[in-house]
């Protein structure tokens, strides 16, 4: 691991990024209801080659340290949408099992994997998310009611599989495929709150633990998680969320979702010519 105390500006550095990613994080997922996680991940995994971290588990902090910032995020956000009954708490009895079956799953495969696999996971799936926010209708779904129990099921595997994978919560997946069953939006939104925990916490425990021995960490990582992030990048998403929440009144959310599918499809562009090169 770097020395945190021998190159100050590296570390002054490292707090001022991770201060704005916070920050660009926080107001995305005011403005447009999506998880931090979709915002972080990709964020760190341009900004940190300029602080030495190795190519090879770039990916691993980017993700382990996402995974533990929506820990908070989702239990104040859970808590919030459980007060206005926006939590369906049947559906998560059903799920939840499931979904964090598929995390364990998820969350060992990403630690044995290497960095390219992991972003190459990330860089498709983002974009099928970018794909889905820019070209699916308004309120378009394939049927009025959730499927029976074994699709059901393998899709809360999905959601929980491949969001500890990417380092996200439960809005991502959740709630678009909730809403292609004809799912009311409120509780989709609510509900994902509940599932990003289920997500985080094993997953953050995941990395933590498998990268104890991992070789090139940045300053303040404990394993894969990065301490300066979860303690600099929480704060501020909390605080800027309401901002973006606000500020979504006054802007049309059809640009907003344009624009940032234009910002995953890069990002996805972008990882994709980072594993050719």
């Amino acid at each position: 691991m770097l020395d945190l105390f021998s190159d100050t500006p590296l570390l002054v550095g490292m707090i001022v990024t991770l201060a704005a990613t916070g920050i660009f994080g926080g107001i995305l997922a005011g403005l447009l209801g999506v998880g931090g996680g979709i915002v972080i991940v990709p964020v760190l995994f341009h900004v940190l080659p300029f602080f030495n971290v190795p190519e090879d588990i770039r990916m691993h902090v980017a993700v382990g340290t996402s995974l533990a910032t929506i820990i908070l995020t989702s239990i104040s956000s859970a808590r919030s949408h459980y007060k206005k009954g926006a939590i369906d708490t049947d559906l998560l009895k059903t799920w939840g099992p499931v979904i964090l079956l598929g995390v364990l799953g998820g969350t060992w495969m990403a630690t044995v994997v290497n960095s390219a696999i992991l972003t190459g996971v990330f860089a498709v799936l983002a974009l099928l998310v970018a794909a889905n926010m820019a070209f699916r209708p308004e309120g378009a779904h394939i049927a009025n009611q959730l499927p029976p129990r074994p699709i059901r099921d393998f899709l809360a595997l999905f959601i929980g599989w491949f969001s500890a994978m990417m380092g996200i919560g439960g809005g991502t997946f959740t709630v678009p495929i909730l809403t292609l069953f004809n799912y009311p939006i409120r509780k989709a939104v609510g509900t994902a709150s509940a599932i990003g925990l289920i997500i985080s916490f094993p997953g953050t425990i995941g990395f933590l633990y498998s990268g104890l021995s991992a070789a090139g960490l940045p300053p303040g990582n404990i394993g894969y998680v990065n301490m300066l992030g979860f303690f600099v990048i929480v704060p501020m998403t909390i605080l800027f969320a309401p901002v973006g929440a606000h500020i979504a009144h006054s802007i049309e959310t059809k640009l907003l979702k344009l624009a940032f599918a234009v910002f995953l499809f890069l990002t996805s562009l972008r990882m994709f010519y980072s594993l050719m090169t």
